[in-house]
């Protein structure tokens, strides 16, 4: 079984990936490193110079191929579970685990970084709160099971998933 870590940018997924993995010893695959490591180009790049449409065709690319797998953590970009056949592809073999926060949480953690195109020209609360607002369907209808990340440490977070698993793994 996988375990696939959901929601909005700067929900915590790839610090709680790393922690999870070494709570329950498997392996943890970033999706959005994988693709820079596959393309050799950042996520920014990609999405300036082909679109965010090529950038979610290779998303799901490589969904397809990491949630084939077994055994393993997969943390996915904020807007992954927008396409119903990504959902599909993590749901097939694993547990979908909704990461969530706040907006002024979200603006603290990523308002520094370079490195969120959607964010581009938009960096305010209340633009994050609007798109998280318009995603949030798509987070739900996906997850089986959502953990707050507000003011929590890291290993509560993954605490609380490895528990909630359970005897799944």
């Amino acid at each position: 079984m996988n375990i696939a870590l959901i929601g909005f940018m700067g929900v915590g997924k790839t610090t709680v990936s790393h922690a999870l993995s070494e709570r329950l010893g498997i392996e943890e695959t970033d999706i959005d490193q994988w693709i820079v490591e596959k393309t050799g180009r950042p996520i920014a790049e990609i999405f300036e110079k082909e679109g965010e449409q090529a950038f979610r065709d290779r998303e799901t690319e490589a969904i397809k191929e990491l949630a084939s797998g077994d055994g393993r953590i997969l943390s996915c970009g904020g807007g992954a579970v927008l396409r119903a056949c990504n959902v599909e592809a993590l749901k097939r073999d694993g547990v979908i685990v909704l990461l969530t926060a706040e907006p002024e949480t979200i603006f603290e953690r990523v308002r520094c970084g370079k490195s969120r195109p959607v964010l581009n020209g938009n960096m305010n609360v209340g633009y994050i709160a609007h798109l998280m607002e318009k995603r949030r369907p798509a987070y739900e209808a996906a997850a089986d099971f959502a953990v707050p990340t507000d003011g929590k440490p890291v290993e509560q977070i993954a605490e609380e998933i490895a528990e909630r698993i359970g005897d799944k793994l």
